[in-house]
């Protein structure tokens, strides 16, 4: 009996002693989350979830797994037996009224330049009063000029057509460049403070972040967290890419 407590005893720390893989999922307070950064302190083990807030990454009993984005309070979890029995759901707090002290208040705000909307509206009533698309018939009964109004309509798709297109175009190093330059929001200090890009290193992450492919619509004002969300992704790649190859490797994706 004392044999096979002692074989008992050795086969489960053995067990503790090897690494396994946790399976996870992580949730904020609405829904799940994903790209977050999940680093194992203790083997020096970095992943991120996907788009269903998915992740697996190896441990061992007593491991320290850190959750970590710009998004979120920081959660530490130390890694139980328990973890490795099934799919595991940790959830994160979100930070909602602040992003690492990044202030939104001095943003330009758009106001409405009513001399230049009458000068619009102006312009656009000479242009139709040049192509009226209702004509008088010989009863002397308004006709509508089918022909006319199909054109109309069909400059008009292709106009959004072509906007739309233009927004799916990716913006070039210059683009970004400029952008980041006069942008109240983008500016330096949440390149170095909130992205951890090193000063010197931030127009190389700008060219970093234009060979990985940025759309054009994402420069507007309404899509900025869409932007700031791509760039927190592209920033711990970016990282992790000079930390192990310097800054050859962020020039070759």
């Amino acid at each position: 009996m004392r044999y096979f407590i002692i074989i008992t005893a050795l086969f489960f720390y053995h067990n503790l002693s090897l690494a396994q893989t946790i399976k996870g999922k992580v949730f904020d307070t609405k829904n799940v989350v994903k790209d977050m950064k999940i680093i194992n302190k203790t083997q020096n083990i970095l992943t991120f979830t996907n788009k269903d807030g998915n992740f697996s990454i190896e441990a061992k009993v007593n491991d320290t797994l850190s959750f970590q984005s710009i998004f979120y309070h920081p959660l530490e979890v130390v890694v139980k037996q328990s973890h490795f029995e099934d799919l595991t759901v940790f959830e994160v707090g979100e930070i909602v009224s602040e992003l690492n002290e990044v202030k939104i208040n001095n943003e330009k705000k758009n106001k409405f330049d009513s001399i230049s909307y009458y000068s619009t509206i102006k312009t656009e009533q000479k242009n139709l009063s040049k192509k009226p698309l209702v004509k008088s018939g010989d009863n002397l009964m308004p006709t509508l000029d089918l022909k006319l109004l199909y054109k109309g309509i069909s400059k008009l798709f292709r106009k959004r057509k072509n906007e739309n297109i233009k927004n799916k175009i990716p913006v070039d190093y210059q683009e970004l460049e400029s952008f980041f330059a006069t942008n109240d929001f983008f500016n330096k200090e949440l390149f170095t403070l909130d992205l951890k890009i090193p000063e010197n290193k931030i127009n190389l992450f700008i060219d970093y972040c234009a060979e990985k492919g940025i759309r054009k619509e994402l420069l507007k004002d309404e899509n900025k967290m869409q932007l700031l969300e791509k760039l927190v992704v592209n920033s711990q790649l970016f990282l992790i890419l000079l930390d192990e190859y310097g800054e050859e490797a962020t020039t070759k994706d």
